[in-house]
């Protein structure tokens, strides 16, 4: 009955959701007209607010910095050492539960550290572990590997933390916190770590009976031959010179290490020094250095990027919903303001993360972007927090948690995964329903508790 249910929901899914592109054009469709309402602008005024430089062009920067946040962590992955490390990974596994809980700690942690790394290494050590525990259902194994990206808005690569970390201005207000009471908040560091624990304990449970298990011929389970290269004209041993490439991380990581000693010397705490441009810079220099030569990592990013075309298609229209929700009419309030107004009055300090949270779980289906749900929540939610009295960090990280919840069902991220096993979304749905239940307790009992306890 169960299953039944989720291949219902699928199958409605598959059908009837469009490209995240025009959901995108649909909210904006939606915005135009309720802010004109709430505003009282009429119809040039707020196609002004939406095409000006500070709406529909103010995320360039924002949308570069996340485009690399997928190329980089991707390129990464692709890296010969790291297909060596996952395969040494997944020869630990020799039996049904050890292939699950590897595969989805392994998974999770990869995520928390870069949501594109996380993608495709949790794919390709799923794939590996295959091979090695032949008896395991691959389904749930594909399942478990993607099941580790529910942790990533809550990690190093989380677009909404790290741009709180210098500062987000919403009208002449600017909010700020840094990555010490968002990423690496003690009770963001207890949720994430039971999600890390237990999670692997919860999909396992999922296992099916034997006669049920859906295994997969380990034969099928071909890697892609390594590309190789003719080095002939000077411009080849240039381009896979030895010389260059020690420069290039000399470069790279002479500035990562002057910046961490600048950070120190200042009397600043590290783990509150990160930023979107010091993470991006530490992912693109272990490509290189992972790789080994400068080709190679210029044609894993060139494979990567074509993932990127999302974001740079969809941001500048979270960019201009942002100016249309933010402008303001004679009477000096703003679409934003007055749902912001909303929240306040159904909420307390302690209620109000957890109804972002909740909130932002279902705006995830509409925009499956952590950036571009920033762009699109986070004038509502910050003034709102700000009138209630809730840290700018901890109503930041309820709409992180509640964006990277919802995409346990929502298939847009996990077709890179998809792709890399051959399964369809419905192979795996049935399970992340699972985890979205488990991880949404979680969270919801953790923001209680950090409201109540911090």
């Amino acid at each position: 009955m169960f299953k039944k249910i989720v291949n219902g929901c699928v199958n409605v899914v598959n059908r009837w959701l469009p490209d995240p592109f025009l959901f995108a054009v649909i909210l904006t469709i939606v915005v135009f007209v309720a802010a004109m309402i709430a505003t009282g602008l009429g119809p040039i005024a707020m196609v002004g607010a939406w095409g000006a430089d500070s709406g529909f062009w103010s995320l360039l920067s924002f949308s570069m910095q996340m485009a690399l946040v997928l190329v980089l962590g991707s390129a990464m992955a692709s890296a010969k050492p790291v297909k060596k490390l996952l395969g040494k990974l997944a020869s630990l596994a020799h039996n049904n539960f050890q292939a699950i809980l590897i595969t989805t700690m392994v998974a999770t942690i990869c995520s928390w550290l870069n949501w594109g790394f996380g993608l495709i290494a949790g794919a390709l050590l799923a794939k590996e572990v295959a091979k090695r525990v032949p008896t395991i259902d691959y389904p749930l194994l594909i399942a478990s590997a993607y099941s580790g990206f529910v942790i990533w808005h809550a990690g190093l690569s989380g677009s909404i933390p790290l741009a709180l970390n210098g500062g987000y201005k919403v009208g002449e207000a600017v909010y700020t916190a840094t990555t010490a009471d968002t990423i690496f908040h003690p009770m963001n560091l207890i949720m994430c770590g039971i999600v890390l624990l237990v999670m692997p304990l919860v999909n396992y449970a999922m296992h099916p009976s034997k006669e049920k298990t859906v295994t997969i011929d380990p034969s099928l389970l071909v890697d892609e031959e390594e590309k190789t290269y003719e080095v002939k004209t000077p411009a080849d041993k240039m381009e896979h010179s030895k010389i260059l490439w020690v420069i290039t991380l000399l470069f790279g990581f002479g500035y990562i290490v002057y910046f961490f000693v600048q950070q120190v010397q200042a009397g600043k705490n590290i783990a509150a020094s990160l930023g979107l441009n010091i993470v991006n810079m530490i992912f693109m220099f272990l490509g290189i250095l992972l790789h080994g030569n400068l080709r190679k990592y210029v044609d894993a990013i060139g494979e990567a990027a074509s993932g990127a075309a999302g974001i740079l298609l969809q941001f500048p229209f979270y960019a201009g919903i942002i100016g249309m929700m933010t402008a303001k009419g004679a009477d000096g309030q703003s679409l934003a303001m007055i749902i912001s107004n909303f929240f306040v009055s159904i909420s307390t300090n302690v209620t109000f993360p957890v109804w972002t949270f909740l909130s932002a779980g279902i705006v995830n289906f509409f925009v499956p972007s952590g950036g571009g749900q920033w762009g699109v929540q986070g004038p509502i939610v910050m003034p709102a927090a700000d009138a209630l009295g809730v840290e700018p960090g901890r109503a930041a990280m309820a709409i992180a948690w509640g964006d990277q919840w919802t995409n346990m069902v929502q298939p847009f991220w996990a077709l890179p995964a998809l792709g890399v096993a051959k399964l369809s979304a419905k192979d795996i749905m049935g399970y992340l329903v699972i985890v979205l239940l488990f991880t949404g307790v979680v969270a919801c009992l953790g923001f209680i508790a950090w409201g109540l306890w911090f």
